[in-house]
């Protein structure tokens, strides 16, 4: 089966499958949980070497582990 907007497009209707769209989304899930390890370690970087507190760095680790609960709970809700 093929993403039905993507297949009206000749080139992308050959490449882009079920098994495209699974590989886009657990990368896009990785690249998201590296980013909010990534902010997580600079702000205790910050935190621990310099003994300033970070509020952005934390805000954007907040707001990324926040979103990927409430959409899990969501996917969990709706099935």
């Amino acid at each position: 089966m093929t993403h039905p907007i993507l297949s009206r497009i000749p080139f992308f209707g050959k490449f882009v499958d079920e098994r495209f769209l699974d590989h886009r989304r657990r990368s896009t899930s990785l690249a998201g949980i590296v980013g909010a390890l990534v902010a997580v370690g600079l702000f205790e970087y910050r935190y621990f070497h310099d003994h300033f507190i970070s509020w952005d760095l934390l805000a954007v680790a907040f707001s990324m582990v926040i979103v990927k609960m409430v959409m899990m709970l969501r996917y969990h809700i709706n099935g």
